[in-house]
């Protein structure tokens, strides 16, 4: 007798079973947030805690090491933050290879900001007096591997 054992079939009710609970099993994308502003980042992380699997740090230098760590699918920055600001700790995530995307979570509505922000590899500009309706989207968004910015 040979070791194969031979497939059994299974019913329409195990393998719907089987099924959910493999969706189940499936990881939530991992969010980084990097915002100098404790409100700020209890906010976002209420927004997103359900659909993400969310951390968060308080400037750019924790965010780099952060993200070498926990390898993101997302990264998003506040542009303005100690340490090192998002511009630059975005820049620098690119040229370390990182393959998050990234999104700024921001109160800059100025063009050049956006401009700066595109310029240093962002997929994502999203304005905070818009995070609660726009944020989810940014991130659902620049997954697909779409752009996303606050009108």
């Amino acid at each position: 007798m040979n070791s194969l054992t031979a497939c059994v079939p299974i019913n329409c009710k195990t393998l719907k079973r089987i099924q959910r609970e493999a969706s189940e099993m499936k990881l939530k994308p991992k969010i980084l947030l990097a915002d100098d502003h404790h409100g700020m980042l209890d906010k976002a992380m209420t927004i997103l805690r359900e659909c993400f699997d969310v951390s968060a740090v308080l400037n750019g230098q924790q965010m780099l090491e952060a993200a070498r760590r926990a390898d993101p699918d997302v990264v998003v920055l506040d542009i303005s933050m100690p340490v090192l600001d998002g511009l630059q700790a975005a820049l620098e995530l690119r040229r370390r290879g990182s393959r998050a995307k990234i999104i700024f979570l921001t109160l800059h509505e100025e063009d050049e900001y956006l401009n700066a922000a595109m310029a240093c590899g962002a997929q994502g500009y999203v304005l905070k007096r818009r995070m609660l309706l726009d944020l989810q989207l940014a991130i659902e968004e620049v997954l697909a591997g779409g752009l996303f910015i606050s009108p």
